[in-house]
């Protein structure tokens, strides 16, 4: 197919509740395509509503698109954008070598990040004495000595104590190792983004927290502490799975929980903007869509960009 010569992979991006997955599904049935995830949580099994794994969305018209990187690994394990990485290149190179074209979906930008620009990097381990110093500190002077790195690849490390300690112990591994040389393919693709106005996302994002609640987030992170997960692996995760957490230990009521979670999705939404802005900075071309047009219009401005 000459779109496959002319990109070797397409990217739907965006915040969250902004309707990736259903796009890059139906572009994957009309171009040959297969899903490849983006997305941090989406990776770990039985955390399926609470990341919004949508697998409804990867249904079309009675054929299940072929995804990718959801669902490879246990909950309680901490994944990380070097294994990410690394499965990417395997799937992708699988993929191309079927014929079939990639399509990159999701909204962690970090992920997106590295597979698009061929991050270098090494896999980090534990740093035992470091941690013990570390946490000696208070929350604000680790945030301080996070900042103080010329380079931070995630900002929602600061969402948790356990995140920013792990994000400085990763930052001074790569201060003082060299990185992989190894080589990573050089990708030609084509970014799309999908956005709302700010006031239709943030109905959206309220009315889609509403239905996941309703269809059995809170049994989920249950079933998830039944498990033998603790309380501190499912806060680790943010978001959902924290606030849920601390609702359940009876930090919050129900609704003190829900408006608390709201506003972390929302401020989650909007710093995945930001990220995909310095994106742009940075010289990536991210070709926006109104997410407020038809599934059918959107289809169409992303062939019409294929065919320029």
């Amino acid at each position: 197919m000459a779109l496959e010569r002319k990109f070797d992979l397409i990217a739907i991006v965006g915040p969250t509740a902004s309707g990736k997955t259903q796009l890059a599904a139906h572009l994957s049935a009309r171009l040959n395509g297969e899903v490849i995830s983006a997305d941090s949580r989406q990776v770990y099994r039985g955390m399926t509503i609470g990341t919004g794994k949508d697998l409804d969305d990867y249904v079309v018209e009675g054929e299940v698109i072929p995804y990718h990187l959801i669902d490879i690994v246990d909950a309680g394990y901490k994944f990380n954008v070097f294994e990410y990485q690394q499965r990417f290149v395997d799937i992708y190179g699988d993929v191309k070598k079927r014929n079939r074209l990639p399509i990159l979906c999701g909204g962690s930008g970090l992920y997106i990040d590295a597979v698009l620009r061929g991050y270098k990097l090494l896999p980090v381990p534990e740093n035992p004495k470091l941690r013990r110093e570390l946490e000696t500190k208070s929350d604000e002077e680790l945030a301080r000595i996070l900042m103080s790195y010329k380079k931070i690849h995630n900002t929602t490390d600061l969402d948790t104590r356990k995140r920013t300690i792990r994000a400085i112990e990763i930052e001074e591994y790569y201060r003082q190792q060299p990185l992989d040389p190894k080589p990573f393919p050089e990708i030609k693709s084509l970014v799309f983004g999908v956005k709302y106005q700010r006031a239709a996302e943030m109905k959206r994002i309220r009315e889609r927290l509403a239905q996941r609640l309703d269809m059995g987030m809170i049994d989920e992170v249950k079933a998830l502490l039944n498990s033998g997960l603790s309380a501190d692996d499912l806060i680790y995760y943010g978001l959902e799975y924290k606030y849920i957490t601390e609702y359940l230990l009876g930090k919050y009521s129900y609704d003190e929980m829900f408006e608390k979670l709201y506003i972390a999705i929302r401020q989650f939404a909007k710093r995945q903007m930001t990220w995909f802005r310095g994106m742009e900075r940075k010289g990536f071309k991210i070709n926006w869509i109104p997410g407020e047009l038809p599934l059918e219009e959107k289809i169409g401005l992303v062939f019409t960009k294929l065919n320029e």
